[in-house]
């Protein structure tokens, strides 16, 4: 019956084994991802849809983002924004064109005249009934 030092050994062993071998296996999967980003990056400059410079920074930039820990985005993804993302949508021949903000209380004039109005006319309405 083995002793327990040689029990932890092989647990140590067992641990740096498995350090190794997923370490191995992480550097063999950047491999492939800078190849694939490489070729699609190639692709894009023969259709002519980016210059070598935007590719070359294009790859680099992915493989950045590879590289970065993934206990990051799964924090920054758990906390939400102080306040919703703004999006502006521009069409390509226009100008962006400025919204007019109208105070909420002059909203609420209109919406009482209105009102009243639409009591009037029903009053009438069941007058002439």
């Amino acid at each position: 019956m083995p002793g327990f030092g040689d029990v932890v050994k092989k647990a140590f062993y067992l641990g740096v084994g498995l350090a190794s071998y997923a370490g191995e296996k992480a550097g063999g999967t950047i491999t492939e991802l800078r190849a694939q980003v490489q070729k699609l990056a190639d692709e894009m400059v023969a259709r002519g849809e980016i210059t070598t410079d935007e590719a070359r920074r294009l790859v680099e930039e992915m493989m950045k983002q590879a590289q970065q820990s993934p206990t990051s985005d799964v924090t920054d993804q758990k906390t939400p924004p102080s306040e919703p993302r703004r999006i502006e949508i521009i069409e390509e021949d226009e100008e962006p064109t400025t919204v007019k903000v109208t105070p909420p209380t002059e909203d609420v004039d209109k919406l009482r005249d209105q009102v009243k109005q639409m009591q009037e006319e029903l009053r009438k309405l069941q007058r002439d009934k």
